[in-house]
């Protein structure tokens, strides 16, 4: 047997160091647990960031995966398939949009949107040639490819990268004031993340999105909500947006809806905005392709039932009481987030985020730092209550041991 030693040895050396990983190899996932190579088990509490709402292997999106995969995996866009139209048709209905434009990763996606809507801002609503901008938030993610980081506010992701892609104007998340003094007549977009979960679960305030969606529209203009990580059941509802009842004029979705298996991400649009874009202009190879198609209507049919929205609030509402138990007794500072997603401010006396992830995995959860003392929960939501409260309880023992090392 290889040992999970000799494993992380041979990543480090032949592997780029882009990340940091925690000191643990999974050989093995169910349900919400994993198994590294020796035997041992651990409780994901992070999902891959939202990759993973409905679980590692969950049946139902198993058994698609599998059927496709031994019929047609791959035609490209030079062709239709069979599981294209199902796929359009479902997550155009899900989000209530006429069209749908497929993509890999929520990058893409992200991506995808920005080129809609400065080709929108060209040939709709009359933007100067070359002087498109879109607002964009401070504390944002929404991946690393060069142009989104460009207006990244995080210096790890932005430092030495340049030349950086202009035409972005960042201000402050949650501020609407701020918003309206950037738009000018060149503004074709604004891109939000109902949720910062990079930045730590970061709620903005009630009716923030709301405002958002009224300056849009008064100022004609785009309301782009990047839906990647909070999208697709995570938060107790289908997106984020659906707390404030509104609608964005583009959809940027991604992760959990490939199920945990393979890529898939999206952008969703009623047809006087994505109808601008025609053949040639953009487009992926893999982007659609037979087998993620398959996998993502599994995941729809699984939404549709609101059975996974309906668990993420209630055992949110049982994540969220005990965190909030534990603020204010010497070790919680601050806890925030919905449904079954939190953002957990550790006392930054008692150690680093990452010492906290340690505490935690050696304790049999596995769960994932972001910008200092902060711990970021998101446990498959197929977990049942008994192994949430347990998680949480480590959670408070590690705290406890760091108080009184």
């Amino acid at each position: 047997m290889i040992t999970s030693a000799e494993l992380i040895e041979v990543s480090e050396r032949r592997g780029a160091h882009n990340y940091h990983p925690l000191p643990v190899v999974i050989h093995e996932a169910h349900g919400a647990w994993v198994t590294d190579v020796e035997g041992k088990r651990y409780l994901d509490f992070l999902s891959g960031y939202s990759s993973l709402n409905f679980g590692h292997g969950h049946p139902k999106i198993i058994e698609a995966a599998r059927e496709q995969l031994e019929r047609l995996t791959l035609t490209s866009r030079a062709f239709y398939h069979d599981q294209f139209a199902q796929f359009c048709t479902g997550l155009g209905d899900l989000t209530g949009k006429d069209l749908v434009l497929p993509m890999n990763t929520g990058a893409e996606a992200v991506e995808t949107a920005i080129k809609v809507a400065r080709k929108w801002g060209y040939e709709v609503k009359g933007v100067e040639p070359e002087q498109a901008n879109i607002i964009v938030m401070e504390g944002n993610f929404h991946g690393r490819t060069t142009t989104i980081v460009s207006f990244s506010t995080d210096p790890e992701a932005r430092d030495n990268f340049g030349p950086y892609t202009p035409g972005f104007r960042i201000v402050p998340y949650g501020s609407t004031d701020a918003i309206r003094a950037a738009v000018d007549a060149n503004t074709v977009a604004v891109l939000v993340e109902p949720i910062q979960g990079e930045a730590g679960v970061l709620v903005p305030p009630d009716g923030y999105l709301g405002e958002v969606r009224q300056l849009c529209t008064a100022e004609g203009i785009l309301m782009i909500a990047d839906e990647v990580q909070s999208g697709l059941g995570r938060t107790g509802q289908t997106f984020a947006c659906d707390y404030e009842g509104i609608v964005p004029d583009i959809y940027v979705l991604g992760k959990a809806l490939g199920g945990g298996v393979v890529p898939v991400s999206a952008i969703a649009a009623n047809r006087d905005v994505l109808g601008i874009i025609h053949p040639g202009q953009h487009g992926s190879t893999f982007g659609g392709n037979p087998l993620a198609c398959a996998v993502a209507n599994a995941v729809i049919d699984l939404l549709n039932t609101g059975e996974i929205q309906a668990r993420a609030t209630k055992l949110g509402e049982v994540l969220h009481a005990r965190l909030r138990d534990m603020v204010g007794k010497g070790g919680v500072v601050q806890v925030r987030g919905r449904g079954l997603w939190a953002g957990v401010d550790i006392h930054p006396d008692l150690g680093t985020g990452r010492e906290f992830s340690k505490a935690l995995l050696k304790r049999g959860v596995l769960a994932k730092d972001t910008h200092g003392s902060t711990l970021r929960l998101a446990p498959p939501i197929v977990i049942s209550e008994e192994d949430l409260l347990w998680a949480i309880d480590q959670l408070a023992d590690a705290i406890y041991e760091l108080q009184n090392r």
